[in-house]
């Protein structure tokens, strides 16, 4: 009885940590993502890049406690499914961060690079605000252990690949008109392409999600078929 209370207070223990680390990593998007248009944002983008230890050291901490409890443990059926889940979502949690670390530097380069006749032609705040409710639907879909949220995530998820076309296009054809600023403006298209990842991750959270909770593995589904 003491061996398996305590094998749920460590449980207990590594759902807490997974939840910090998701705290961490949309606050850093979310940081990321108010400067996207904005000028002298430097010192924001630095403090960003600076605070990426945290959240690697979180993602080890929380990896090496899985591992110890499934060593020591030798957890089965939906325990051991918690295990694997929380595993894979402490990765695509701690890229989530490293994608806010590329948009913090992607705006850096193009207010480095940027002349003054450069304006900011994508408006980038509805698919940022996109990226961030699929990431936070993704970790209520598992902190409430709601399948159904999280199927829902991947119909968002058209939505941010159709603004990332229309940044694209935006791109293009300014790149006509500014050629002077091509750097500049490449890098514009790439932060719809790191948004766009942070959609991507969103979905692997939720695929996750409905993984622990139904035991189904439909990551080569179809979204018709989910």
């Amino acid at each position: 009885m003491a061996r398996h209370m305590f094998f749920h207070r460590e449980i207990d223990k590594i759902k807490r940590m997974i939840l910090e680390l998701g705290i961490m990593a949309e606050e850093r998007l979310r940081r990321a993502c108010m400067i996207i248009n904005q000028d002298d944002t430097d010192a924001e983008a630095q403090e960003i890049m600076a605070s990426d230890w945290q959240v690697d050291d979180m993602e080890v901490r929380i990896e090496e406690e899985c591992l110890k409890l499934m060593a020591l443990h030798q957890p089965v059926a939906r325990d051991l499914r918690l295990l694997v889940v929380i595993v894979k979502i402490n990765s695509e949690l701690e890229r989530i961060a490293d994608i806010a670390v590329n948009i913090a530097k992607r705006v850096v380069t193009i207010n480095k690079k940027k002349n003054e006749h450069y304006t900011h032609i994508v408006d980038y705040g509805p698919m940022a605000a996109k990226a961030l409710d699929m990431l936070k639907s993704s970790l209520n879909a598992l902190v409430t252990e709601d399948a159904e949220l999280a199927r829902q995530i991947f119909f968002m998820d058209e939505e941010v690949n159709a603004l990332r076309d229309k940044a694209y296009q935006s791109v293009v054809e300014e790149l006509r008109i500014q050629p002077d600023n091509a750097a500049s403006l490449i890098n514009l298209y790439l932060i719809s392409r790191h948004l766009e990842r942070v959609g991507d991750r969103a979905k692997n959270i939720a695929e996750e999600v409905i993984y622990l909770v139904d035991g189904e593995i439909i990551r080569n589904l179809d979204d018709a078929d989910i």
